[in-house]
């Protein structure tokens, strides 16, 4: 029989108007240490995201989101932040800040697979 496993995922935001703080989940971030797992996956909906703010730049906003997938994979790549360990690494992406990327509360969970659960919360979170 497979063992469970805890996670803890945030979900991802985009919030075009810091000052207003409406959002749209855009992504989901996931760290299962005994899986030694951090990942991310985003989708932008640029449509939807231009109707809560049209003057919202989307290559900015992609291109935060790619530090964050660097910030992930660890390493050179991922700047100082990325030499840090995964549980360090996730800490710090999933810090309260007041920018255009911010997560939800940090939630847990017990899985058996990461990726399989990334990919559900993705589903569940974002595309739906």
């Amino acid at each position: 029989m497979q063992e469970n496993h805890l996670f803890e995922y945030a979900v991802i935001r985009a919030v075009p108007m810091v000052e207003r703080e409406e959002f749209i989940n855009i992504g989901v971030v996931l760290l299962c240490a005994k899986e030694k797992f951090l990942q991310m996956k985003f989708e932008l909906d640029e449509p939807r995201l231009k109707l809560l703010c049209n003057g919202i730049d989307i290559n900015e906003l992609r291109e935060q989101l790619r530090s964050f997938e660097r910030i992930c994979k660890g390493g050179k790549e991922g700047g100082v932040i990325g030499q840090l360990s995964l549980s360090e690494r996730f800490r710090w992406l999933t810090a309260t800040r007041s920018t255009i990327v911010q997560t939800s509360k940090v939630h847990p969970g017990l899985c058996i697979n990461a990726a399989e659960t990334l990919d559900r919360l993705y589903q569940q979170q974002v595309l739906h």
